[in-house]
């Protein structure tokens, strides 16, 4: 195993131990299981498929809102960040949001729309949108001023102003926003669902809860937070190292 993905796997034996100790101290399963208790419920729930149902309609939600909250905030961020005018126009409405609770939100979607997947996913985009726009405008304020002029000089069209010198200094700041954005997303999924869906982890954990089934409740999350982990270290992490290579070449 190589030294990068040694560490991060030393790290999880770590926290699977301090888990361990917890569950032993306690002594109840009924409030902390042992981590080997959670592979009978684990295989029953995934032969009976209900695992993956309702983890593909949680991973689904998480896309959709996901693909949108980042392309409108990639855009706000961007226009703020290079408009003084429109910054200083939209920023109280920045403000207003980034500081409405996500379960106000939630509900007033649930409320205006109507208890549906359209209302689940809006409400999760509307949640995300101003943390990415935030951090996308302070990529965009930090541009290079001597690359904008190298741009004007050699007259390049916008579509390659873009593309060749503003993509590339955003790039990390994109990484950043996705990266927070997926793990914020997802957990606002998990209380959309709990609220308001019939389908979904959060569904699940919503009825195991009432049922005081704390190694179901421990089951359905830790498999989707398994799933979050898979696309952060396939995904994610390889194209932040990836973005990040002319800055130390």
């Amino acid at each position: 195993m190589s030294g990068r993905g040694s560490i991060p796997a030393a790290s999880l034996f770590g926290l699977l131990i301090l888990w361990t100790v917890a569950a032993t101290l306690t002594a109840d399963p009924q409030v902390l299981p042992q981590p080997w208790a959670l592979a009978g419920p684990f295989l029953r729930e995934l032969q009976s498929g209900d695992l993956l149902y309702h983890l593909g309609a949680t991973l689904l939600r998480v896309i959709w809102a996901f693909a949108l909250a980042m392309a409108i905030g990639c855009a706000l961020g961007l226009v703020m960040g290079r408009f003084e005018k429109v910054d200083r126009w939209l920023d109280p409405w920045l403000v207003v949001f980034l500081n409405l609770p996500a379960l106000v939100l939630i509900v007033l979607c649930y409320l205006w729309i109507g208890l549906n997947e359209t209302a689940a996913i809006i409400a999760v985009t509307l949640n995300k949108v101003p943390n990415v726009t935030t951090v996308i405008r302070e990529g965009a304020r930090a541009f290079d001023p001597n690359l904008d002029a190298m741009a004007r000089v050699y007259r390049m069209s916008a579509w390659t102003r873009l593309r060749h010198v503003l993509i590339p200094q955003l790039a990390p700041f994109i990484t950043a926003a996705a990266r927070g954005g997926l793990a914020v997303i997802w957990k606002i999924v998990l209380v959309v669902e709990f609220l308001g869906r019939s389908s979904g982890i959060g569904f699940q954990i919503h009825l195991y809860f009432q049922l005081f089934d704390v190694a179901m409740v421990l089951v359905y999350a830790l498999s989707f937070i398994a799933v979050m982990l898979a696309v952060e270290w396939t995904f994610l992490q390889p194209w932040e190292r990836r973005v990040r290579r002319w800055r130390v070449a």
